[in-house]
């Protein structure tokens, strides 16, 4: 059974970091894209960003770039969300996704998002 579970999220001051991780169960060691995406209260979902199986694709909306990584660790099956310079709009629950079979992409502020395997989320606060 294919599983993702999110962790790491909390209450940050503006400026701060924080890094979020997504546990990949029964997947494939790296064989994957994984990607995460953020909602705010009254709002929709929007992707923040993604990264491809391989490694070799990476993709972020333009509200993160430079702020925002993702990285991954083959070998656990876990990928991470370093934020940095965080900025009370960061405030949201965070969701990863994982799929097998679908690719990576952002362009702007939108990402795709048409992933079949989430996590619950998580609740990031940027407040002083």
């Amino acid at each position: 059974q294919l599983q993702v579970a999110e962790s790491g999220g909390g209450l940050v001051q503006p400026g701060g970091s924080l890094r979020l991780s997504c546990a990949a169960s029964g997947f494939t060691s790296g064989d994957y894209t994984v990607a995460w995406f953020r909602q705010a209260p009254g709002e929709e979902r929007q992707g923040v960003g993604c990264m491809s199986g391989s490694g070799g694709t990476t993709a972020y909306v333009d509200s993160v770039k430079g702020r925002f990584t993702i990285s991954r660790d083959n070998a656990k099956n876990t990928a991470y969300l370093q934020m940095n310079s965080l900025k009370p709009e960061d405030t949201g629950v965070y969701y990863c996704a994982a799929d097998p079979d679908q690719g990576c992409w952002c362009s702007g502020f939108v990402c795709y998002s048409g992933y079949n395997y989430w996590g619950q989320g998580t609740q990031v606060t940027v407040s002083s």
